[in-house]
């Protein structure tokens, strides 16, 4: 008889069959596969340990680890659903998910509004509106004055809080962005389509 010689692959912390996380999300096997080896990337940017760590994160998405960002930062802990300051092979691609463009409106709306939700209360007040809208014309590199900023923030809540309570629920930030369907553009990935 002959000897056998298999070939050990040697995973990330954290792998998980590319066959389930297929079946779980709006990926293919074959996509699945594909973020796998973006992952890898991302997670040997800095730390070579096949974790994503958030200087990591930022440095994939922004080219830049040092600057503090609070989009990405948002991004970052809405991905890292085990809240341990990593993103997991499983995490990413689940997270990922939502950017699919089979993936269902409802699931983006859901997603950014907890996107916005900084304090995770359930509910997108004002100030957290301002966070935001400063964050990403910071990462726009746009420059308005605060006026400005005040009054796409009055007007955006003027819009989308239709009980006047001074907060947005999920109900009326779903019903605003179903009116303002630009607010998903960047939700889907162009090149899967």
């Amino acid at each position: 008889m002959g000897c056998v010689f298999v070939k050990q692959v040697k995973h990330t912390p954290g792998y998980e069959d590319p066959v389930v996380l297929a079946s779980e999300t709006a990926f293919t096997v074959s996509e699945v596969e594909v973020l796998y080896e973006l992952f890898k990337k991302i997670s040997h940017l800095i730390i070579k340990d096949g974790l994503i760590h958030k200087e990591e994160f930022q440095l994939a998405l922004f080219k830049n680890s040092n600057r503090h960002n609070l989009f990405a930062d948002r991004v970052f802990d809405l991905f890292d659903v085990k809240r341990n300051g990593v993103i997991e092979f499983g995490e990413f691609v689940r997270s990922l998910s939502v950017f699919h463009p089979n993936t269902q409106q409802e699931e983006k709306i859901r997603f950014v509004f907890r996107l916005y939700d900084l304090r995770s209360t359930g509910y997108i007040e004002k100030e957290e509106l301002k966070e935001m809208v400063i964050a990403l014309l910071s990462e726009s590199d746009l420059c308005l004055s605060d006026d400005v900023v005040e009054i796409i923030v009055d007007q955006t809540f003027k819009l989308a809080d239709s009980n006047d309570d001074g907060r947005i629920d999920p109900v009326e930030w779903k019903d605003f962005v179903k009116k303002n369907p630009s607010l998903l553009k960047n939700m889907t990935l162009p090149y899967l389509k």
